[in-house]
């Protein structure tokens, strides 16, 4: 269970998360949608520790994570995973070491540093990236790739982590609309075959309505919704846009297809190598 409680994280004369508060129970695939600068990446920053809030407090299975330090911090990180926009992953190194990077925080540092990952580590790696579709580019610089086989290999790096958790903030924002569709897919089987929970950062609404049960929406810092995607009425999600060209660009379709319609990731994917 996550629990966050009077979360709040300022910067000089700005309140980028303003007193949030939310559980998330069990296992489950959540959006939290809202405008550019609504506070929804700094939530899931301070929710991995990759920034402090200002006050609150976050715990997880009843350990206070805004309290850790050092290993401690790290073992959450390691068990917080993130999935983040811009990949990062290492460019000039081939695909199997970047995946192989989300078990840095269980290996001794001699060990990684030069790269004496054992072989049941790189198969985990490959059956990871197989998962994903993507095996077969293991060798090669991860800068070869396309933004959308790139997002795979951060994915996998994610699951490499064995976490207990994943954070995804904003992983298909610059993905054309079928990449797009099988990251969310990718994701959405972590959820389901996993039995992780899941937690997206999602800039449109047709997206969280696709994958999620439940969305959050933010709107200058502070959540004004949390509930099931059924009771996200247009008169709310104009509340969390506000102006109207922006609830008219957040409803756009983004041609994502219905939960019905959903592939397995993995099948997805293989569809789709070579043309994404």
């Amino acid at each position: 269970m996550l629990d966050v409680r009077n979360l709040t994280k300022r910067y000089a004369n700005v309140t980028a998360v303003d007193d949030v508060s939310l559980r998330v129970d069990g296992v489950g695939m959540v959006g939290i949608i809202g405008r550019s600068g609504a506070g929804k990446s700094t939530l899931l920053r301070c929710i991995n520790r990759l920034t402090d809030p200002s006050d609150g407090q976050v715990t997880f299975d009843g350990v206070d994570v805004t309290a850790l330090t050092a290993r401690d911090k790290r073992a959450w990180q390691r068990d917080c995973a993130m999935v983040f926009q811009q990949f990062n992953l290492v460019p000039r190194l081939d695909v199997m070491s970047n995946v192989l990077m989300g078990r840095l925080n269980t290996t001794a540092t001699a060990k990684s540093l030069f790269k004496l990952f054992g072989p049941d580590e790189r198969r985990d790696a490959l059956l990871a990236l197989d998962r994903l579709g993507i095996a077969e580019t293991a060798l090669q610089r991860a800068e070869t790739l396309s933004g959308g086989q790139q997002q795979r290999v951060a994915i996998a790096r994610a699951l490499m982590q064995r976490p207990r958790m994943v954070l995804a903030d904003e992983p298909i924002a610059s993905l054309d609309p079928l990449n797009a569709q099988i990251v969310m897919q990718a994701l959405r089987s972590i959820y389901e075959r996993d039995g992780i929970t899941v937690v997206c950062n999602l800039h449109t609404l047709d997206t969280a309505r696709s994958y999620c049960e439940r969305v959050i929406g933010m709107a200058e810092g502070r959540v004004v919704f949390d509930g099931p995607v059924a009771e996200l009425t247009d008169a709310k999600v104009r509340e969390i846009y506000g102006a109207e060209e922006a609830f008219e660009e957040a409803t756009t379709s983004t041609a994502m297809p219905g939960r019905g319609a959903r592939q397995p990731a993995g099948l997805a994917a293989q569809q789709a190598v070579g043309t994404a």
